[in-house]
């Protein structure tokens, strides 16, 4: 989640327009009508948190907080939409997802990158109190199969994990025996880029 000039929580991974449209300019120096107006191709082009929240009214999202200026747009356009209770604010910052998390009671929220790092060392070493202590306010993690070599997905980890009372989340997970391997070793979620794979592979357990 970015910011535009004018202060819209606007839908990008990406914090300029460089990957998906050549053009060396970044989110937060355009406006969101200007960024609206942008060639994604196939009739694609960016969009509102607002927008995306009013058309999926049922959806769940998990919004990852990748600007200092997007907290505040992010939390209001949440707000706005009283969609509280079907978000999840993660970011890599701390300081970014307590920016938005203190404006919006009640929503879930996964740690920050210096807490999956605590928690995971102090997992894979055997100090499930140590994991359950850094982790608590938090309902999720959110990794990588691996984190500083270290296996997020090993028996002993996941134990801590769920012992500290968070769900697992792990990323990026692109192909259908990945997805079934993390599911079996007991994973809470699935973060993909090929929602038509996991859909399948969800149908079939």
């Amino acid at each position: 989640m970015h910011a535009s000039l004018d202060g819209v929580a606007i839908i990008s991974h990406d914090p300029d327009l460089r990957r998906m449209t050549g053009r060396e300019v970044r989110i937060e120096q355009l406006t969101a009508a200007e960024l609206g107006r942008i060639s994604l191709g196939d009739g694609q082009t960016f969009t509102t948190l607002a927008a995306a929240l009013d058309a999926f009214p049922e959806a769940r999202f998990n919004i990852d907080i990748k600007a200092d200026a997007a907290a505040g747009p992010a939390a209001e356009a949440i707000l706005a939409a009283r969609a509280e209770h079907r978000v999840l604010i993660g970011s890599f910052s701390n300081a970014r997802r307590q920016a938005a998390i203190r404006r919006l009671p009640g929503a879930a929220t996964s740690a920050s990158s210096g807490a999956v790092l605590a928690a995971t060392w102090a997992a894979a070493v055997g100090l499930p109190g140590i994991t359950k202590a850094v982790l608590r306010g938090v309902d999720a993690v959110q990794i990588p199969e691996r984190v500083l070599r270290v296996s997020t997905v090993s028996p002993r980890v996941l134990r801590a994990f769920h012992a500290a009372g968070v769900e697992v989340h792990v990323w990026t997970i692109n192909d259908a025996e990945s997805m079934k391997r993390l599911l079996d070793a007991g994973v809470d979620g699935i973060m993909t880029d090929r929602a038509d794979i996991a859909v399948e592979v969800f149908a079939g357990r």
